[in-house]
């Protein structure tokens, strides 16, 4: 579907209530499977990649009921053998930390997923799965995978780099684990599966980078989830830069280990207020006030801050294209293991439209201010956070643009192209 970015406005002006978060939504389903008893799931994502989790864990055994957004998981702590491969979709989430948990069941299981999904990278699991006993055949280290059943030991395990869905997946095969695991990381990326598994009462414990985790029963999970603040990711950028903007975003996730959006924003000058925030089921939320800002300055990305925004950078390329001077990204060579390989695509697409941006091996130099021209149709690539990147950067072109394959939003954010159009102000 190519999707032509409407420009029929003036401004920005209205309210959004961001929709769930997609990393929270995935553990919550996933967890609940493995808790004995009655979990409650408020507010659950609409996108299609946690449904991919939540498709998996039926097939697994839990019993599970669909109420609008109202999750209900009731499940007796075990998972069950099925003859029929567990299909993820294009879900790398799924895959890999389905692939820690099915590692240390008395069952044989095999994970598929769709064509992009099987081009994407497996051997940062398999290797320290491995490691702990796990018995996993793959093509060529990508999907399908087909696990064995096995014993698994307990491991410390070094991460190579800053990877949630690595740690996580490490962190849950020993939940099945003789002894104790240890994860060290060299920087901290986001902490959902910790809070969380603490939350269901896990023997886990973390500080700083390290995080320990031994053989648990796992509680019922009673959650209402936190709006994505990847998903406001892309608003933020819309009332930072059309002229004469002014957004409020409502229950925005603000777990500092996700939140590097607003860092940088913060390092660009950017006009963002915080309001009413608070906690929910141990994550910190608030509402976002965000005003155009017209003298946005460029910045460095780098280091410890590229886990809390990796998968925002497509987004934070576009503002960086009306910054002031200089934006250097770099340490963010995971990016080429995305839906799409992010540093090309984006750096391609962007330069399409006119902006001054050049990839590096690890990341992209981009220098502004620049005109972006448009007058032409953009790739996603297949890639949901490139076409919504491209979207808003559509927005400001001087030539109205369109986007191709723009469908594949649908895998985190179905219902971002009507809520955006609904802030349109004439």
């Amino acid at each position: 579907m190519i999707l032509r970015v409407n420009k029929n406005f003036n401004t920005l002006k209205g309210i959004v209530t961001i929709p769930a978060d997609k990393s929270v939504s995935h553990r919550a389903v996933i967890f609940s499977s493995l808790a004995q008893g009655k979990s409650i799931i408020k507010n659950f994502s609409d996108g299609a990649d946690p449904h991919s989790s939540l498709e998996i864990c039926k097939q697994l055994g839990a019993d599970i009921n669909i109420d609008s957004s109202t999750i209900t998981i009731v499940s007796d702590g075990k998972l069950k053998a099925t003859s029929q491969p567990l299909f993820c979709g294009n879900s790398g989430t799924t895959m890999r930390l389905m692939a820690g948990i099915l590692s240390g069941q008395n069952f044989d299981s095999t994970l598929t997923g769709d064509e992009s999904l099987s081009k994407r990278p497996m051997k940062r699991i398999i290797e320290p799965l491995s490691q702990m006993g796990a018995k996993i055949t793959s093509n060529d280290y990508r999907a399908p995978l087909e696990i064995k059943n096995s014993n698994l030991k307990a491991i410390t395990y070094d991460l190579p780099i800053a990877s949630a869905q690595v740690k996580s997946c490490v962190l849950l095969a020993g939940l099945f684990s003789d002894g104790t695991t240890t994860v060290n990381e060299i920087y901290p990326s986001r902490n959902h599966t910790e809070i969380m598994l603490k939350h269901m009462d896990a023997n886990i414990n973390y500080s700083n980078n390290q995080i320990s985790i031994s053989k648990s029963n796992l509680s019922p999970l009673n959650i209402e989830i936190i709006g994505d603040i990847s998903s406001a990711a892309y608003f933020i950028a819309a009332g930072l830069l059309v002229p004469n903007s002014e957004i409020i975003l409502k229950n925005v996730g603000l777990n500092p280990t996700r939140a590097g959006i607003l860092d940088v924003a913060q390092k660009m000058g950017a006009n963002i207020e915080i309001l009413d925030k608070k906690e929910i089921c141990s994550e910190p939320v608030g509402d976002l006030k965000i005003k155009y800002t017209p003298n946005l300055q460029g910045c460095e990305i780098s280091g410890e801050l590229i886990p809390k925004l990796i998968d925002e950078i497509p987004i934070i390329a576009v503002l960086a294209t009306q910054a002031q001077g200089q934006t250097v990204i770099k340490d963010a060579q995971d990016l080429r293991n995305k839906e799409s390989d992010r540093i090309k695509t984006t750096v391609t697409e962007l330069k399409k439209l006119g902006a001054q941006i050049e990839e590096t091996q690890d990341g992209m130099i981009i220098q502004g201010k620049t005109k972006l021209a448009g007058g032409i149709c953009t790739d996603s690539y297949k890639d949901h956070r490139l076409a919504m990147s491209l979207y808003i950067a559509g927005l400001i072109t001087d030539k109205e643009i369109s986007v191709n394959d723009f469908e594949w939003v649908n895998i985190s954010f179905p219902t971002f192209e009507k809520l955006i159009t609904e802030l349109y102000f004439q």
